[in-house]
């Protein structure tokens, strides 16, 4: 029998299998639904809802102060930026000029906050295409900076400093000598993470040439932060809307143009140098002053709409409030990153295999209860 003639008998049919919502390559509670043939994918569906809190409903209800106890819960490894990101909103909206001193510190918490999550992304990253010992390294440097906060405000994940205003508290005395201590340690560890995993022959084979997004799709799809500048679209929010003491500081923009799987994960090493030096910058010029300003004991924003945005570790956070004048926001809406940058996955995946498909969504960086909220 001739085996061709055979072989063109055989018919190709597409079935459906779930990915999620409690497979540990999701990150969280999504749910993916796969149209495959054989291993090559055809779809690939997004499913949210496993972990909506109604936050923004939430937030409507609450006063301005209560509002920052909320925003930590959503992109919880950005939770630092998340909260001075309404601080800032409701700041501008008041027309309140925080001490220079609040600004420093909020910049360079920030920053810490960005390796923090860049350390845990990192980790999680080498894991999920099998090298598992990088989740032990990322998780031991992003201890050191979760000791530093959890000094500072006493909390170690979902984390409230940032308040409308200023700071809670002030720094602790230690604060400038721990991060001193983190940033020469850190240091010596990004280039054992490039020799570990960044050119592993292994991993980059792995990485090269798959999930492909142009810099016009990346617009297009409105990607934002690593994702986005992975694919050569210059789009930093601390470049282009400088806030709190950023505009006082020099870094480079990370950015790559291959827009693969390998320029994404770079692009995130690059910025790891970046904020180690823009602390570098700051931690020995931190002004004297107050930690904060007096404001109402009930914040009422003046009638309007107000809109700020930041520069999370996952991409652009914008935060809309529409007041009418009373102590809590008639709406409020959060633009996250995460959820734009999920919308391309479909887009990056098609053709590929599932093994790609875990490879691609590890470079999105996705933190489900940021999209989900």
């Amino acid at each position: 029998m001739d085996t061709n003639s055979a072989n063109s008998n055989l018919k190709s049919e597409d079935y459906f299998i779930n990915m999620g919502p409690q497979h540990p390559a999701t990150h969280g509670v999504l749910r993916l639904l796969l149209t495959i043939d054989g291993e090559i994918i055809k779809k690939v569906e997004p499913d949210l809802g496993y972990i909506h809190r109604s936050i923004e409903k939430m937030c409507e209800r609450d006063s301005y102060q209560q509002i920052v106890h909320l925003t930590d819960r959503m992109d919880y490894l950005s939770s630092h930026i998340n909260n001075e990101a309404v601080c800032l909103t409701v700041e501008n909206a008041l027309e309140l000029e925080v001490p220079e001193r609040v600004k420093v510190i909020r910049t360079i918490i920030g920053e810490l906050t960005r390796i923090a999550s860049h350390c845990l992304w990192w980790g999680v990253m080498g894991m999920d295409v099998g090298a598992l010992t990088t989740y032990f390294y990322g998780f031991r440097d992003r201890e050191m900076i979760n000791d530093i906060f959890e000094e500072t405000c006493g909390a170690r994940l979902t984390m409230n400093y940032n308040i409308p205003g200023g700071l809670m508290f002030d720094i602790h005395p230690n604060f400038v000598k721990r991060t001193k201590d983190f940033v020469a340690h850190f240091k010596t560890k990004i280039p054992e993470y490039d020799k570990l995993l960044t050119n592993n022959v292994i991993f980059q084979k792995r990485m090269k040439g798959v999930g492909i997004l142009s810099k016009e799709d990346a617009i297009s799809f409105g990607a934002s932060g690593p994702v986005a500048r992975g694919s050569g679209y210059s789009c930093d929010v601390r470049k282009y809307h400088s806030y709190s003491a950023l505009d006082k500081v020099t870094f480079n923009e990370a950015l790559k143009s291959d827009g693969d799987s390998l320029a994404r994960y770079e692009v995130r090493i690059q910025e790891m140098w970046e904020s180690l030096s823009i602390i570098e910058q700051l931690i020995d010029n931190i002004p004297e002053g107050e930690h904060k300003i007096a404001t109402n004991a009930v914040i009422k924003l003046p009638k309007g709409e107000f809109y700020q945005k930041v520069e999370t570790a996952r991409g652009e956070l914008g935060v809309f409030i529409h007041s009418t004048g009373t102590k809590n926001p008639y709406r409020l809406k959060f633009r996250s990153p995460g959820f734009s940058n999920l919308s391309l996955l479909n887009h990056i995946a098609v053709g590929g295999k599932i093994g790609d498909l875990v490879a691609s969504m590890a470079t999105l960086d996705l933190v489900i209860p940021d999209i989900d909220r």
